[in-house]
């Protein structure tokens, strides 16, 4: 990989850390190109590819709509999403205090959830 390649794995890498939610790849290039002007769509996604290889992200499905992705450590703390209907930006919500366990049928486990929230962001609602 090129010195250049890996300044844009870098900015690249930047751009999902800072952000502190999941983004899309145009979210990605939207703020990566602030650092790299020259950065194209292509290799954010070749990019997003490589991240996703080594573990370093995690996608985050959004029913009826493209990933977004968010960093591996992020990822790590059981969190939900809140999808803003009107600029279809995604945003973390901290913990989880669902209790889906004990509304389980009885003999049924549950191995793991996923709850996504919608409605209008604080941006949109104003």
């Amino acid at each position: 990989m090129s010195a250049r390649a890996t300044k844009q794995k870098s900015v690249i890498r930047e751009a999902l850390e800072q952000a502190h939610r999941p983004l899309s790849p145009q979210e990605i290039y939207s703020e990566a190109r602030q650092q790299v002007p020259t950065l194209s769509i292509a290799t954010v996604y070749r990019v997003v590819r490589t991240l996703l290889s080594e573990k370093l992200i995690v996608p985050v499905a959004v029913p009826g709509e493209s990933d977004r992705y968010e960093t591996q450590l992020c990822a790590a703390n059981h969190h939900h999403h809140f999808c803003c209907n009107d600029c279809h930006r995604l945003f973390d919500i901290p913990g989880c205090g669902l209790q889906v366990a004990a509304q389980l049928p009885r003999g049924f486990s549950l191995s793991r959830h996923e709850v996504m929230l919608y409605g209008s962001c604080r941006d949109c609602h104003a």
